[in-house]
């Protein structure tokens, strides 16, 4: 897993780089940053796996150039680094898929990067490892990290969009549109208010009022199919047929 370190501390970076290289492998140090700035543009000429990014840094903030990265087209996973807890929100609210409170033990930056990936399916011939994308939601009053792996797909009701997750539903502020700029062909819309992860459905039904309805593996629910995006429903499900 390359792995770059962005920190305008020059301590505070020789310190993770030292923890990281502590570790070995799969973890490998791939560069380094003084910035946000610096960090975004690290991560456009060369990619990596996962950046350890510190949220207070001049210039570009961490939370900002989290942002910018997570519009990449194959974005690295982002944990964060601070020494300030009341930047957890924060952190959360960009995606980050961790955050670390400084002075960072070895134990618990481990233990961040065992959680942050995942192996996926071969690509160009190799195995790729791939950090997991993350959705924040509420549920209960309290933040939720949902892996975008789970969801099945999202629903716009009223000022709010929900998610149909392996583990339930529960209720973000990001819009739909939004959702479909940041994930691009990982998601289906379906109809104005619905995206679904394609490889979710289970296929195609009609409904009890004669309109076409999706069904998906694992669970009971249908979302409705508009007549404007059939067509390309229907096209998805005879190309997985083949």
């Amino acid at each position: 897993m390359k792995i770059l370190v962005a920190d305008d501390e020059p301590l505070a970076r020789d310190y993770l780089v030292s923890l990281v290289r502590q570790l070995g492998e799969p973890y490998e140090v791939a560069g380094e940053a003084a910035n946000g700035r610096e960090a975004v543009a690290r991560c456009e000429a060369d990619p990596v796996d996962l950046v350890l990014m510190d949220i207070q840094m001049p210039g570009m903030d961490g939370l900002e150039a989290a942002r910018r990265i997570a519009q990449m087209p194959v974005p690295p996973a982002v944990i964060f680094t601070t020494a300030y807890a009341e930047h957890a929100l924060p952190a959360f609210e960009v995606n980050g898929a961790g955050y670390l409170l400084k002075p960072i033990r070895p134990e618990k930056l481990k233990e961040a990067l065992e959680k942050v990936t995942q192996v996926t399916r071969p690509l160009l011939g190799r195995e790729e490892i791939r950090p997991e994308l993350w959705i924040t939601a509420r549920f209960r009053g309290n933040l939720e990290r949902i892996p975008f792996s789970s969801v099945y797909y999202f629903r716009a009701e009223s000022k709010y969009v929900v998610v149909r997750h392996e583990g339930g539903e529960a209720l973000i502020e990001e819009s739909l549109k939004r959702l479909e700029k940041r994930f691009g062909e990982r998601l289906l819309r379906v109809h104005r208010n619905a995206l679904v992860v394609p490889e979710r459905i289970a296929g195609l039904e009609r409904g009890p009022e004669g309109s076409m309805v999706l069904a998906f593996d694992g669970i009971d629910d249908r979302i409705e199919v508009s007549r404007r995006h059939l067509p390309q429903v229907r096209r998805l499900l005879r190309a997985t047929a083949t």
